[in-house]
């Protein structure tokens, strides 16, 4: 079975409701995945824009959530998590604001995809403490078993 990556919230390529927004509550939303692969050691998952700031003309991906070294027996994470709320051995990176946890859809202009990432590898990812995106793929490269993906959209209301 391959790796799923799926939310309650939206489907993929469908719109991200408000309430995971900047113009709403701001959290996250539920995702939930199966498919994960026996020999799994911890999982992956990364949310980022590559729009950034005006889909028209990207510059950069910003990156909106890291989490690192999920249990590979955890099934998703709920409705507006939390450190609290995370699978129990779960580490957070740091997004581009500099803070670890979520933060929500907020595009300066037009529409903008966000992609939410989950990778299954086939090791833990030691000593990151509080890593940037970039360290963190480089940390995994060459040990992705699989990899899963989950697009929403949003554009903010005129």
């Amino acid at each position: 079975m391959a790796l799923t990556l799926r939310s309650s919230a939206f489907i993929d390529g469908g719109e991200i409701p408000s309430t995971y927004t900047c113009e709403g509550e701001n959290i996250s939303p539920p995702l939930e995945w199966d498919g994960v692969a026996k020999h799994t050691r911890s999982l992956v998952l990364i949310v980022d824009d590559p729009d950034a700031p005006d889909p028209k003309a990207p510059r950069m991906t910003w990156v909106h959530w890291v989490l690192y070294n999920i249990p590979p027996d955890a099934a998703g994470v709920p409705h507006g998590a939390t450190s609290g709320d995370l699978p129990p051995g779960t580490e957070e990176g740091l997004n581009d604001w500099k803070e670890t946890g979520y933060g929500g859809p907020c595009p300066p202009i037009g529409r903008h995809r966000y992609f939410h990432k989950l990778y299954a590898l086939d090791k833990e990812l030691e000593g990151m403490g509080k890593p940037t995106k970039a360290q963190i793929e480089a940390a995994m490269k060459g040990h992705v078993i699989a990899k899963a993906e989950l697009v929403g959209t949003y554009e903010k209301s005129k």
